[in-house]
């Protein structure tokens, strides 16, 4: 066999990995790579939370309809750029594109807050969402091969939930921001899409510690690497006190390849883990669950209940603080309960809250602070669930086509169920019908009932277990 094609490549890699304790580096490798998530918190909450100030902007004047439009252009730009990172992630490596998908996001989003007029400022935020979506797939499959098993699903769910440290964030920056008193109305929202670029600067430099994954190195003929890595990740862990076992970790044999061909990819989604597939396509319930309430959040607070633009942030404040305690609260149940059950429970009790919360709503039965603390009710249980979607998808599909399954099934979902989903309810909203918005509501309800019996009856019990057991590799040899 020639130096230059594939070679028979024995490990222990995997073992390696799963049987350290948590650790300093596993704490860094996760606020350096999972702040992604807080910059996309942010991002959607500046969207949501400057919709009035884009309505009253003087040079941009959008309608309600256009306000959603454009959220649905970031979310367009999400999915191509998971589609298209996510390719290239599993084909160069984790590192280099963490590196790039968040230079292209700070970039467009500084770019954002020089918009002139509406179609400028569309293009700038699916720029931005190439951005996010190219660093959900780099970021989810490193964080994921980094991870000892046993904390894999908590730590993947506080991650997810950390979106939320981003959105109250962003929901108290706006409250400053969108004051007449502090900026003029037209600078205000240009100023709070520059924070984020500012935030991307910062973890560039967070990022240039972190190492490759060596799990993506071994399946490429990089052994020597991936084993030089693990070394000086084990010698940080003895250094800090952390005892490692002795005994031999178990070898894994599996042969090299530069890259997975895509036919490979289709059979596998579509033949050999067709029924893992049908679970992860049911996660289109969440996203047009969160994309069509959240992106419409500040319209309805405006349009229903006359709250101005410039107090909005201070409804989403208790929001994103439910939203980011459920992951968090509820997250170490998913590795001891299980995955099944508590991916299925969340999301059915989800769709119930939901139908009964849209009914009051209709009745004209809730106030603004009433409508708040339903949703943060309802978005408490929603947020576990939505975080679980990401894990499920990482954990379920072999190490060779990691990132692009992430980028399938969050285009599939993203592209589906929230692309269209607050353009849809931007134009229900712009009714005034509250009756038309309950329709939308009980929609929603009902794709989450439907994602949850599918999650009963498919889901993977991959609790605790390491990757190459949920699913094996394709390299992997005997």
């Amino acid at each position: 066999m020639s130096a230059d094609g594939p070679q028979i490549v024995e490990t222990a890699v995997p073992a390696r990995l799963d049987r350290l304790r948590w650790g300093r580096f596993h704490t860094l490798v996760v606020a350096a790579l999972g702040i992604t998530w807080v910059l996309d918190g942010l991002e959607v909450t500046l969207a949501g939370a400057v919709a009035g100030a884009l309505k009253e902007s003087p040079v941009l004047q959008l309608s309600n309809a256009e306000v959603g439009l454009a959220s649905s252009f970031y979310l367009a730009g999400a999915v191509l750029g998971a589609l298209l990172f996510g390719w290239l992630t599993d084909r160069l490596g984790r590192k280099r594109l963490f590196f790039i998908t968040l230079a292209v996001y700070i970039v467009a989003t500084a770019a954002t807050a020089f918009s002139w007029n509406f179609w400028s400022f569309a293009l700038f935020r699916f720029l931005t969402g190439a951005g996010i979506g190219g660093e959900y797939t780099a970021i989810a499959s490193t964080i994921q091969e980094f991870v000892p098993a046993r904390y894999r699903g908590h730590t993947d769910l506080v991650i997810n939930g950390s979106f939320w440290i981003g959105a109250a964030a962003g929901a108290g920056g706006s409250i400053i921001l969108l004051d007449p008193t502090v900026l003029a109305p037209d600078i205000g929202w240009r100023a709070a899409f520059f924070i984020g670029s500012i935030l991307g600067l910062g973890i560039l430099l967070l990022r240039s510690w972190i190492p490759e994954s060596p799990r993506w190195l071994m399946t490429h003929g990089r052994a020597d690497e991936a084993h030089a890595i693990l070394e000086r990740i084990e010698d940080h862990h003895r250094a800090r006190g952390h005892v490692i076992p002795d005994e031999e970790p178990a070898l894994f044999r599996l042969t090299s390849r530069r890259f997975t061909p895509l036919r490979e990819v289709w059979h596998t989604l579509f033949h050999a883990h067709r029924q893992r597939t049908l679970v992860g396509l049911a996660m289109v319930a969440q996203a047009f669950f969160y994309n069509a309430i959240f992106f419409t959040y500040a319209l309805v607070l405006t349009d229903f209940y006359g709250i101005v633009a410039s107090d909005v942030g201070w409804y989403l404040l208790p929001f994103a603080a439910g939203n980011f305690l459920g992951p968090l609260l509820l997250g170490r149940l998913f590795d001891t309960v299980g995955r099944r059950p508590m991916i299925a429970f969340t999301y059915a009790l989800s769709g119930v809250l939901l139908a009964l919360t849209g009914a009051l709503f209709a009745a004209g039965a809730l106030s603004a602070t009433m409508q708040t603390v339903c949703w943060t009710v309802i978005f408490f249980f929603a947020s576990a669930a939505a975080s679980s979607a990401y894990l499920t998808v990482s954990e379920t599909f072999p190490l060779e086509i990691r990132a692009l399954a992430i980028a399938f099934f969050y285009a599939v979902g993203t592209g589906i169920g929230g692309v269209g989903a607050p353009f849809l309810f931007g134009a229900l909203i712009d009714t005034g019908s509250r009756l038309s918005l309950f329709g939308g509501y009980l929609f929603g309800a009902g794709l989450m009932l439907a994602a949850a019996v599918i999650a009963a009856r498919y889901g993977v019990a991959a609790e605790r277990k390491a990757l190459e057991d949920v699913a094996t590799p394709l390299s992997a040899t005997d």
